[in-house]
């Protein structure tokens, strides 16, 4: 199995900026790929970034140019750098590590942005 811990959301005004963090734990040799995805109020979880062994990365349209996902493999720590947030960005933002059998997620971190 692996264990998936976030970090890092809170409440920051429109403009400013949050560094997300996911650290693994566990079967690490089993992980794929890893991901950032987010649950607003009312709204399907959708895919926010991810990134893949080869360190290949996906950014959906709506965060390209503001958000950035990087990893570093000596601490089993996948980051998301997330700059010019805006008020629609506002959900609970998810970890999720892609299995050879199966996905993995975190607990949630609540991020706010206020207008």
């Amino acid at each position: 199995q692996v264990q998936l811990v976030e970090s890092g959301g809170g409440l920051v005004q429109a403009g400013g900026s949050l560094r997300l963090s996911c650290t693994a734990s566990g079967r690490l040799f089993s992980i794929n790929a890893m991901g950032w995805y987010r649950q607003g109020p009312g709204k399907q979880r959708e895919l926010v970034a991810d990134i893949t062994k080869g360190d290949s990365t996906n950014y959906a349209d709506s965060v390209k140019g503001r958000f950035t996902i990087s990893r570093d493999n000596a601490k089993n720590t996948v980051y998301l750098q997330m700059n010019s947030l805006k008020p629609e960005d506002t959900a609970v933002y998810y970890c999720a590590a892609d299995l050879t059998l199966g996905r993995a997620w975190g607990q949630g971190t609540q991020v706010t942005v206020s207008s």
